[in-house]
């Protein structure tokens, strides 16, 4: 079976930890882009890695490369999406995917066209613990689903010029952070939802700082989110059922989480390990490109970009370059 040649464009702290992390018998970290060629290289040197790309048009340019992992700031995934599929290159792209619905439906017109494999690295729907809570529910016993609570909160430094309150690139805590946080709430509930309701602060900048969210679907489940950028918070999903509740702390790449019954009683899920994440997307990639077949998570993310333009529309918060 021939390897699969990965490559990353944009080689910051999420590229350090992928680099760092990359692991599968059937795929070999190839080669690096970065608008700098003496950062390409060291970057390379540093991991083994084969090829180094002082512009990102050179490394799309490489027959070799296989698959392109894009992990520079989210203002820019929609143009190197587009470009790394023109190039017929598959793409595993850091979240958020892109900025709005539209680059989205763009970006998935163009792979379905090109036959390509298109997927955002969004480690919730990867984990193994998640496929395990879902087999929980599928099997009935702990009744209806009733409730979602979220919360992720960061405190970052309230500096203008940093990257999460820029707004020249696309900061706020929505499209950074809220991205995890929606996602766990879609991946549990049964269908997307049709009533959202939400409040909003804004930064200095104008970028959006604390949100609080609720969500509603056909089958009257509910979703409460809470996401701050100047408020540390638990970074904690609360899944609430008939007969029981679901508890899983950090979880954007977590591999443990409690079942309290309605009696009292706990049990402790373990599935997978957090310090393999990158890996499981890595994985499933692999495999759906290897068998042509879309990644269904790409269907959620979907929905969650839509919640997200919803959000945004409902803020008057826009970006100048979308």
């Amino acid at each position: 079976m021939k390897k699969l040649y990965w490559s990353i464009l944009g080689l910051g702290s999420i590229a350090t930890s992928f680099a760092a992390t990359f692991a599968a018998d059937d795929a070999q970290l190839y080669a690096v882009g970065s608008r700098s060629i003496e950062k390409a290289e060291q970057f390379a040197t540093t991991f083994g890695i084969e090829k180094a790309y002082g512009s990102y048009d050179e490394l799309l340019n490489d027959p070799a490369i296989d698959v392109v992992y894009i992990a520079t700031p989210h203002s820019h995934h929609a143009d190197l999406i587009m470009k790394s599929l023109e190039h017929g290159k598959h793409v595993l792209c850091e979240k958020a995917i892109v900025m709005n619905t539209k680059q989205l439906d763009a970006a998935m017109n163009l792979a379905k066209e090109k036959d390509l494999i298109l997927a955002e690295a969004m480690t919730i729907y990867h984990m193994p613990l998640y496929q395990e809570l879902k087999k929980r529910m599928a099997d009935g016993s702990l009744g209806k689903l009733n409730m979602i609570q979220v919360s992720f909160g960061s405190l970052k430094e309230a500096d203008p010029t940093n990257r999460f309150f820029n707004k020249a690139i696309a900061g706020g805590a929505l499209l950074d952070i809220g991205t995890y946080a929606l996602s766990f709430a879609r991946f549990f509930l049964s269908s997307q939802p049709n009533e959202v309701l939400t409040t909003v602060n804004f930064f200095e900048t104008g970028v959006d700082e604390q949100a609080g969210i609720i969500l509603k679907n056909a089958e009257n489940e509910l979703a409460t989110i809470a996401i701050a950028f100047r408020a540390k918070m638990p970074k904690q999903g609360i899944v609430a059922f008939e007969h029981g509740y679901l508890t899983v702390p950090d979880f954007p790449r977590a591999d443990e989480a409690t079942l309290t019954y309605s009696d009292g009683s706990v049990e402790r899920i373990q599935a997978g390990y957090t310090t393999q994440a990158l890996n499981y997307e890595i994985s499933h990639f692999n495999e759906n490109v290897r068998t042509k077949k879309d990644t269904s998570s790409l269907t959620l993310t979907h929905d969650v970009m839509d919640i997200m333009d919803t959000l945004r529309k409902k803020w008057g918060l826009t970006f100048d370059f979308e």
